[in-house]
């Protein structure tokens, strides 16, 4: 990449600012009742995981880190949504204190910054505690650059956001690329400018308005493109199906017609409906072309997950956004689940997997393997893997110093 990274510059002994991305799920630790106040651990650090190479490099430099990141939406300052379980678990995976600091700005911050020594590492509270943050408010840019010497942008995730952690402090400090961010360009960047065929994209989710962009442009590039999740009930709407009381975007089925079109884009031959999108709800399989009216489709069905399956087997790349259904539920899991396995046990040669939900899936079913595979990338990103993938400047990389 064009873009100056970490080991571009001289860290040792400097303070170096990392925006990280660790906005990652959080569970409630189960205490006595008269316990003062909720206690929570990290649920999923894969994202955490993935940021340690800049750390430990950091570290192996003798520079003094300080790391921000948001969590969640925070309405103000929210003890449910603190970065503290998540200083605890990184010093857990670091086998060295991580010292959590309760604000990100402040004199309380400005001490502790200033009290540290070469190796040493903080973690500072949540970012978007302060609405100055999403804002890209000068003022509070400035405060958070003015506790160190470089800035480091490690966090892919929040690529594609203008905020104050992100673009704001780059006009304040030197500013580079960490280590997961290079990687995940030039991983996305491969797949995208140089796949090996058959290319084979798969894209789900619930919106196809977030992605229609990204399948305009991937139908230039891919042999096959595979939908599922509830974005496809706007395809099946705009080629003439009856969907029942799907969702769907209406303002959508116009520029869906468009897309439909081609003959790279397939989709699903049969689904799962049900009364209701619930767990109690009876389901059943479908024909795609007999969907009643008073059902919704919440899963593509066991025809499709093997239709798919036979075109990503022979797949040399692969590129996967998006669950095929509501997978949070189990009974319109088994889709997801389908095209999981087929995935992971595929000969491709390269596979890219990105977006929240569809990160969950590959780790609740498969994460040993997954995670474990070089020829997979598992991409931090949602948005900025989307926006990407369109061929979009994502403002927080362009940001950054070229070399």
């Amino acid at each position: 990449m064009n873009k100056k990274t970490v080991k571009d510059i001289d860290v040792k002994g400097k303070t170096v600012l990392v925006r990280v991305d660790f906005n990652v799920p959080l569970r409630e630790v189960k205490r006595a009742k008269i316990a003062p106040a909720k206690v929570f651990e990290v649920a999923d650090d894969t994202r955490i995981i993935k940021t340690l190479p800049t750390i430990d490099y950091l570290l192996d430099q003798e520079a003094k880190v300080v790391m921000i990141s948001h969590l969640g939406r925070p309405k103000g300052r929210d003890p449910n949504l603190s970065l503290l379980a998540v200083a605890d678990h990184l010093g857990a995976l670091l086998k060295k204190p991580v010292k959590f600091v309760s604000d990100c700005i402040g004199k309380e911050v400005e001490e502790a910054v200033k009290a540290m020594k070469a190796g040493d590492i903080i973690l500072l509270e949540n970012t978007r505690f302060y609405p100055q943050e999403e804002k890209n408010d000068p003022d509070f840019a400035q405060k958070l650059a003015s506790l160190a010497d470089i800035f480091v942008n490690d966090a892919f995730a929040t690529a594609h956001r203008s905020h104050a952690s992100t673009v704001g402090v780059t006009k304040y400090l030197p500013s580079v690329v960490g280590l997961l961010m290079e990687k995940e360009v030039i991983e996305l960047t491969e797949v995208i400018e140089s796949p090996e065929h058959p290319f084979v994209g798969i894209i789900g989710g619930a919106k196809i308005s977030s992605k229609m962009g990204v399948i305009e442009n991937l139908l230039k590039k891919v042999d096959t493109l595979l939908l599922g999740g509830a974005l496809a009930n706007t395809v099946l709407k705009a080629k003439g199906f009856e969907v029942g009381k799907s969702l769907i975007e209406k303002e959508m089925v116009d520029k869906a017609k468009e897309s439909s079109r081609d003959e790279k884009l397939k989709i699903l031959v049969d689904a799962v409906v049900a009364s209701e999108p619930k767990e109690e709800a009876q389901a059943s399989m479908v024909g795609i072309d007999r969907v009643p009216k008073d059902q919704w489709i919440l899963d593509i069905g066991p025809k499709t997950v093997e239709f798919y399956k036979n075109i990503i087997q022979e797949a040399q790349t692969i590129i996967w956004n998006g669950p095929m259904g509501m997978f949070e539920i189990e009974t319109f899991a088994q889709g997801t689940n389908g095209i999981a396995k087929a995935i992971v046990e595929s000969g491709a040669s390269k596979i890219v997997i990105g977006g929240g939900e569809t990160l969950q899936a590959i780790i609740k079913y498969y994460k040993p393997l997954a995670l474990a595979n070089r020829r997979i990338h598992v991409s931090t990103g949602g948005g900025a893997m989307l926006e990407f993938l369109e061929g979009k400047k994502l403002p927080a990389i362009e940001a950054l110093q070229d070399k």
